[in-house]
């Protein structure tokens, strides 16, 4: 089907004559000789198809509101596609596919879980020349698009990475050296919040154990010599003045 309507549309004087760049939003796949189908189809028409966007939403997706005891969605019996964070990493996949099996002139949007500055740079660096931002948008507005360039421009700071080109489609191979890297940074990172984590308790154990801060225990016991030395002296124990 999408070869029949591409011949279509590529016939259409705005493809045709002005030039007018193609992008097709892709369906989400799932199994190798899907994705060579639609890539060699997608090549065929490269002189019209300008870009991809993948993926669309996984069809035929249900969630229950087991409070109410009904499914989520009015519509469509409570089916309906599934997107944000749960795409993820099927949106990786057809991304990475997609830029492997398709010719250079055709390029590839990440579209699928993109919350976070990360999000972006795993997209990027599977071979997305740019990236969409649904679900994301939808819940926090559009304040988050500063915040995810700004969270991606410094994970770039962090790596010495200057340009976009500088990592776009350029995912090393599975290695044990990459592995031992990854963990050694993901356990550094793990004892210094330890080590935040405990500083704060002891802070909060501290407090907690009198019900004050250490400032209201300090006036508290000045208070209380006071009055102790005034009964004393009211009652000729001891001598004030």
């Amino acid at each position: 089907q999408m070869e029949s309507v591409l011949e279509s549309i590529s016939q259409l004087p705005i493809f045709a004559l002005d030039k007018i760049p193609l992008g097709v939003k892709m369906a989400p796949y799932f199994d190798g000789p899907h994705y060579a189908r639609a890539a060699n189809i997608l090549n065929k028409y490269s002189h019209v198809v300008k870009y991809v966007a993948s993926i669309n939403t996984i069809g035929n997706s249900f969630m229950v509101d087991p409070i109410a005891e009904m499914p989520v969605i009015r519509s469509n019996g409570g089916f309906a596609g599934l997107s944000g964070r749960a795409v993820k990493y099927t949106a990786l996949a057809n991304v990475k596919k997609m830029r492997e099996l398709l010719v250079e002139e055709i390029d590839v949007v990440g579209v699928g879980g993109v919350f976070t500055g990360q999000d972006a740079f795993d997209m990027i660096l599977c071979g997305a020349t740019a990236v969409q931002v649904g679900t994301c948008h939808w819940t926090e507005g559009p304040k988050c698009f500063d915040r995810i360039c700004q969270e991606l421009q410094d994970i770039m700071q962090s790596k010495g990475y200057k340009t976009i080109d500088d990592f776009k489609n350029k995912l090393k191979e599975w290695s044990k050296e990459g592995v031992a890297q990854s963990r050694q940074v993901k356990l550094q990172k793990k004892q210094q919040q330890q080590s935040g984590t405990a500083s704060t308790g002891t802070i909060d154990v501290a407090s907690t154990t009198t019900g004050h801060n250490p400032t209201d225990v300090m006036v508290m016991a000045v208070l209380v010599l006071i009055i102790a030395m005034l009964l004393a002296d009211k009652w000729n124990v001891i001598s004030i003045g």
